[in-house]
């Protein structure tokens, strides 16, 4: 074998060692990433999993006014739920309808509504659960009509065009006044409309009236001088309703009443000074105090556990929604009620 030749095998050899070298040196690169991403994503999955035990959500509706607003401003439910490991999450909502659908598809675990939304919601399949109410507060939403309006009775409503938020508690005293009135609810023409957006109409005279609650009315009311045609006395209950998911009733049922106790003392200490309560209310609901203590006398107090007399109520919504065509099936509320002991 010449010189030249020898010196190329050893090259070749030399060559085919150090790609081994190479080889092996990059697998084993290679697989210490894999180790070390396997090691950083346990490590994740397992800080997730012990901040997941160490702390859970009850998240609550709420609407502008009300006593989950107070209960929130308050700030007293936190500490109470925090020695349980639970924290808060607020969610505000324009009205009832979108509150239940929030809770129908699991966006929310506790809310309140009036007597109407928890019917559509029902009557939709969603799984709410009926837990505490108060009691009636009829002069809480009205029929208002501008102060130099010509219609002066509700029969007067005939042929005319009515703005309120549809499924929510004043489609139902809208249709009981009008059936008091002898005026069929065919006979008029409702817009459906978010407060705002019915404030707005109403004070363009876009529509003849608007049915609306508290606190919307009483600014209308101070603000523009809106005359009442009719409230709720007489023809409704307006209750309030407090509701939560099956889920949240069934698998949380005593964090479920820690906030309904809490609820409970807001309306106690509401009940005691309403010119304390209108304070401080009206920053967060941005309406002028003056506003706010008018709607507060019409508030009612005392937050009750469901009974028989609110569940029967609420059918005979049920049955009058169905006969109208409101809701698409019959529905039975009692199925929906929370269980005394439960």
């Amino acid at each position: 074998m010449d010189a030249n030749t020898h010196l190329i095998l050893s090259l070749v050899a030399e060559t085919h060692r150090i790609t081994k070298d190479i080889t092996v040196n990059i697998r084993r690169l290679i697989l210490k990433a894999i180790a070390s991403a396997a090691m950083v994503s346990a490590l994740v999955a397992s800080s997730a999993y012990a901040a997941n035990a160490q702390e859970k959500t009850v998240r609550i509706g709420f609407q502008k006014y009300g006593k989950l607003v107070l209960l929130k401003s308050k700030g007293t439910l936190e500490p109470k739920l925090k020695a349980l490991g639970y924290i808060v999450n607020w969610s505000e909502f324009p009205s009832g309808p979108p509150l239940l659908e929030a809770i129908n598809v699991g966006a929310i675990d506790f809310g309140n509504t009036g007597e109407s939304p928890p019917i559509f919601a029902q009557a939709a399949g969603a799984p709410i659960r009926y837990v505490a109410y108060e009691p009636p507060a009829p002069k809480g939403e009205a029929i208002l009509v501008a102060k130099d309006s010509p219609l002066t009775t509700v029969a007067d409503l005939k042929g005319k065009t009515i703005a309120l938020n549809k499924g929510s508690n004043v489609h139902y005293l809208l249709v009981r006044a009008l059936e008091k009135a002898g005026v069929k609810y065919s006979d008029v023409t409702p817009v459906f409309l978010a407060p705002a957006d019915a404030r707005a109409a109403f004070e363009r005279g876009s529509v003849d009236a608007w049915v609306i609650w508290d606190p919307f009315q009483a600014a209308v009311e101070k603000a523009i001088g809106a005359r009442t045609l009719a409230d709720g006395t007489g023809v409704v209950d307006n209750h309030q309703f407090y509701l939560s998911s099956q889920k949240f009733l069934e698998t949380e049922p005593k964090v479920l009443d820690v906030v309904i106790d809490q609820l409970r003392e807001i309306d106690s200490w509401a009940k005691s000074d309403i010119s304390a309560v209108a304070q401080q209310l009206a920053p967060s609901v941005g309406l002028p105090v003056p506003v706010i203590e008018l709607a507060l006398t019409r508030q009612s107090y005392g937050i009750k556990p469901i009974d028989d007399g609110v569940i029967a109520a609420q059918q005979q919504l049920a049955d009058t929604f169905l006969k109208l065509g409101l809701i698409p099936k019959p529905i039975t509320v009692s199925l929906v009620a929370r269980k005394s002991g439960s």
